[in-house]
């Protein structure tokens, strides 16, 4: 299994191999209903292999669904699958993904990845980071309304505080944790200092150092809403010494050690929606406003042209619309065809990979909420 939240964007961008074959499909936790889900795959792996047959011959076609067979026979994933999957392969690459948000049954074969479901997965108009914090560790976590995974910490960043303090640690071998848990009275070091003021200001020492490598090593490069899990007593604490821009005022308060991942995503998306549905009508108000200058479209073929000249800041895609086509990444034409072709993908897929490409934002809209019927919505920078 491969982790979409450290292979995103890069892994799918810097491709240079052909054919991408891309294969997305609904999943279940639970029988009945999970029993269908095998039969569902094979399905999707002969309409690949009808489409690879169009252009390549049968032994380079096998050797392309070897690990799809391979896959199809690992019971074991299939047994603990989630809501949704997808299958991202070339000749000399094989990714597997699950997630907690179902997807649309799809199979496509192009000269690029498919990812306008990844984009969603990923986009930054849903998603957030949680700061798992206590006296002793810090874990970061990256989710959305659906589902949350851990990040891996930078190298500069202490995930304990033996490691962000060493030597400077007032007590080294103080176990911190059992700090007012046992009948032992405090203990007296410096003047009239005691085992928690001691223990207090290592806090501190450890908070700040935590607070400005997680700034400077994942929310400048994120960008994404920081939400702090602590017990209640370190968020007056955390919150007076932070200087983390992305740091929402709100926090969870909790120790977030004996939290669930659930647990800490719904708390989470309690904080997280308004500013979600705020942020959505912020930037569909910006089209409006931007369309009736000229600054803006939803005509595909001027979109096309203005994403292959890096025009485009930002760009809205219906989530349940496909428009079948090709584009031209010198002149930006579009030529409209079947995606059983193996070099045809989808155009608002394209389109959403171009902006990315060129630093825009591409927001993945539910279609009950997009402001225009053609199934796009663009924002020009000139």
């Amino acid at each position: 299994m491969n982790s979409l939240v450290n292979d995103y964007p890069a892994c799918f961008f810097n491709n240079k191999e052909t054919p991408c074959i891309s294969l997305y499909q609904p999943t279940h936790r639970t029988r009945p209903d999970k029993e269908q889900d095998i039969i569902r795959f094979k399905n999707l792996l002969k309409s690949i292999e009808k489409s690879l047959q169009q252009q390549y011959p049968e032994e380079e076609i096998q050797l392309l669904l070897k690990p799809f067979h391979s896959l199809m026979a690992n019971h074991e994933f299939w047994n603990y699958t989630l809501d949704g999957m997808a299958v991202l392969a070339t000749p000399n690459s094989f990714r597997v993904y699950t997630f907690p948000r179902s997807v649309a049954e799809l199979a496509v074969v192009a000269d690029t990845f498919h990812i306008k479901p990844l984009i969603r997965l990923m986009q930054t108009a849903e998603r957030y980071q949680i700061l798992g914090l206590n006296r002793e560790r810090v874990k970061l976590l990256e989710g959305n309304c659906d589902g949350l995974e851990e990040v891996k910490l930078a190298k500069e960043v202490p995930d304990t505080i033996i490691k962000a303090l060493g030597s400077e640690l007032t007590e080294p071998h103080l176990k911190v944790s059992s700090y007012g848990q046992g009948t032992e009275g405090p203990a007296m070091h410096h003047g009239h200092r005691t085992r928690k003021d001691d223990i207090d200001l290592d806090a501190e020492r450890f908070f700040r150092q935590v607070d400005e490598t997680i700034l400077k090593y994942h929310s400048r490069i994120a960008k994404l809403p920081l939400i702090l899990a602590a017990l209640p007593e370190y968020h007056h604490l955390f919150h007076k010494i932070s200087e983390n821009p992305y740091l929402l005022a709100d926090g969870i308060k909790l120790n977030p050690d004996a939290a669930s991942l659930d647990e800490l995503r719904e708390q989470a998306w309690k904080l997280m929606e308004p500013h979600y549905l705020k942020r959505l009508d912020e930037i569909i108000n910006k089209f409006l406003k931007a369309d009736s200058k000229h600054h803006g479209s939803d005509d595909l073929k001027n979109i096309a042209k203005a994403a292959v000249a890096g025009r485009v800041s930002t760009v809205l895609i219906d989530a349940d619309k496909r428009i079948p086509g090709q584009i031209n990444h010198e002149s930006g034409d579009v030529k409209v065809n079947e995606l059983l072709n193996p070099d045809i993908d989808d155009l608002l897929d394209d389109i959403g990979e171009l902006v990315l490409k060129t630093h825009g934002d591409v927001i993945i809209v539910p279609s009950d909420k997009m402001p225009t019927t053609s199934g796009i919505a663009a924002i020009y920078r000139f």
